[in-house]
């Protein structure tokens, strides 16, 4: 695995830059940027407003701060945005952005959601959902569909509490809905289908997160998510040398023009910073990193 520069310093030039330019909209019409540094300048204009993005990727390669940090600031540009949780507690939640050094403030809670408000201006709704409550539900209502259940469901795909609109919305994770089907692979299909569709009703720009292998050739056990979704961005955790080294990628994005290549990043307490104008180049899936070019500025 090597690490290279683009030629010419970057792929699409600084007209694509939202970075830099404190005034710049991130939600502009048919557009969304994450103005997460880097990161906007792998696409040509943006995402598509109103797509279904799936966030994929291996255990601690990136993928909940990614979400987070771009709602966070899709929040301080003045738009509510929900973090939808199926695993960790919103507290826990709260309090990791608390040290990437977001500037968040809580203004409510109640049981199993925190509201906070990013930079003085739009709000993050920070709630969790059992699994176990959606799996059980959806079996209810395939029961009443085929007429052996009497009793009124209301269908699960209430996740937005009444009254709050907001323009973004992440979900992490789909992989432990999955999971809470409990090889009810039919009901789970029906499940997404229908939760993709209810996200389009809405023409909310959803970030949908799933556990997959470290460098993925399939990136869910049914692929329904793959085939529904209308973005892919993988992100990577690739054992060099030394220590791992972080890439992102964007797989697919109907609609919009992008980098086809993997671009390096690093996390650190100020969030997530993505190597646009550099790339990892992988000579066989077991290979090593041999060369790593600007290191100092990769390490920063």
């Amino acid at each position: 695995m090597i690490i290279r520069t683009e030629p010419g310093g970057g792929d699409m030039g600084e007209k694509l830059s939202t970075e830099g330019r404190p005034h710049a909209k991130l939600l502009e019409g048919e557009w969304v940027r994450t103005g997460i540094e880097g990161f906007d300048r792998l696409l040509d204009e943006g995402i598509p407003s109103g797509s279904n993005i799936v966030v994929a990727g291996g255990p601690g390669c990136g993928k909940t701060i990614f979400c987070l940090q771009t709602l966070y600031n899709i929040a301080r540009d003045g738009h509510d945005c929900i973090y939808i949780s199926m695993e960790e507690r919103p507290e826990r939640l709260f309090s990791h952005m608390l040290k990437f050094n977001f500037d968040i403030k809580e203004i409510k809670r109640d049981l199993d959601q925190i509201m906070v408000q990013a930079g003085g201006a739009g709000r993050i709704l920070i709630r969790r959902i059992q699994p176990i409550f959606v799996a059980r539900s959806v079996e209810a209502l395939l029961e009443k569909a085929s007429g052996r259940l009497a009793v009124d469901i209301d269908i699960v795909l209430d996740l937005i509490p009444q009254g709050f609109n907001p323009s973004v919305l992440a979900m992490d994770s789909i992989s432990a809905i999955e999971t809470a089907f409990s090889g009810r692979l039919e009901q789970y299909r029906i499940y997404i289908e229908q939760l993709f569709r209810y996200f389009e009703q809405l023409r909310l720009t959803t970030f949908m997160i799933t556990e997959s292998a470290e460098a993925p050739k399939k990136l869910s056990k049914t692929g329904v998510e793959e085939f529904l979704a209308d973005g892919i961005i993988v992100f990577y955790n690739y054992q060099g040398e030394v220590e791992r080294i972080r890439g992102v990628e964007i797989f697919k994005l109907r609609g919009a023009s992008h980098a086809r290549r993997i671009a390096p990043m690093t996390i650190s307490n100020s969030g997530m910073r993505v190597f646009s104008e550099k790339y990892i180049k992988l000579k066989s899936a077991e290979s090593a990193v041999s060369a790593i070019v600007d290191d100092h500025n990769l390490r920063r």
